[in-house]
């Protein structure tokens, strides 16, 4: 498989949003005789940003600064590195490694965090790893998967790549879970599940991200080991992920959620919350939040 290395210096951050202190490791002390072991939360940020270069001109290393995130995984980037200024691949307290398509100017993943990954890989599978779609980012037991999911295209044209794609995900995400680790795919899915995650159903079953294929396939996923996050806290309508910009969408919040934490069922005592940033603006998707012991 390809290994991703790029790997700035660190430099050392304090934000005056979140308390610092550790966020992966966990801590052990003696109390009264007692071993107590406390398991510090996690913060994972996840985006789309639709050109990375793009969103920092709208504020995306501030955001990043301000939210403290101890992971911070971008999907779109629509870069290379040597496209990029230090401030973007080294903001202070964040290392980052970077996927890019072959293809100038399209698809590709990034993230930054705190704390140096024990491994970092592709997908393994040229006709996706080719478009920079993946990153397998390892801490320990936890590992996740950084997804920038196809595009079915008009007319399905990209369908059966995309339902490829879906089904690679899953198996390397299943693998990970028989090989006893916990895992979250998180990421643009490009797919709204159910009729209550997009303003307009009805309108659009033949519309790619709510193709019948593609909302199968999510029922599969979610009944095959897998849970939806978001829904472990919110199960009412009107939550939304990505709006039109051609037709002032999210203005009057007509839109979908296409942006997902998926865990694997048995880790998913773990989850704190999890929750949409719609106020967040900067890109055409917003940005959604994990909160994880």
């Amino acid at each position: 498989m390809k290994h991703l290395l790029i790997s700035p210096p660190e430099i050392l951050f304090r934000s005056a949003i979140r308390q610092p202190g550790p966020s992966i490791d966990s801590m052990a002390f003696i109390k009264d005789g007692e071993l107590v072991i406390i398991n510090p939360s996690m913060r994972i940020i996840s985006w789309n940003v639709n050109g990375v270069r793009a969103a920092h001109r709208k504020g995306l290393m501030e955001f990043i600064a301000a939210s403290d995130a101890d992971i911070f995984f971008i999907q779109e980037t629509k870069a290379h590195l040597e496209q990029l200024g230090k401030e973007i691949y080294a903001p202070a307290g964040y290392k980052s490694w970077w996927n890019s398509a072959e293809k100038r100017g399209y698809s590709g993943t990034a993230f930054w965090t705190k704390k140096q990954p024990d491994e970092i890989e592709s997908l393994g599978v040229e006709e996706f790893d080719s478009e920079g779609r993946v990153q397998v980012v390892s801490f320990g037991s936890l590992v996740l998967l950084n997804c920038y999911f196809p595009n079915s295209q008009a007319e399905g044209a990209r369908l059966e790549y995309k339902l490829g794609f879906n089904r690679a995900v899953k198996k390397r995400g299943d693998e990970l879970v028989d090989a006893r680790k916990e895992v979250i795919i998180t990421g643009d899915y490009n797919v709204a599940h159910r009729p209550i995650d997009l303003a307009r159903p009805k309108e659009n079953e033949k519309t790619p991200g709510y193709l019948p294929e593609e909302r199968a396939w999510m029922d599969s996923f979610i009944s095959g080991g897998w849970t939806d996050t978001f829904r472990m806290f919110e199960t009412g309508p009107e939550h939304y992920t990505w709006w039109s910009y051609r037709t002032n969408a999210r203005a009057y919040n007509v839109g979908w959620r296409i942006d997902y934490f998926c865990i694997n069922d048995a880790a998913a005592g773990r989850i704190r919350s999890s929750e949409i940033m719609p106020d967040i603006g900067g890109s055409d998707h917003c940005p959604i939040v994990l909160d994880l012991n």
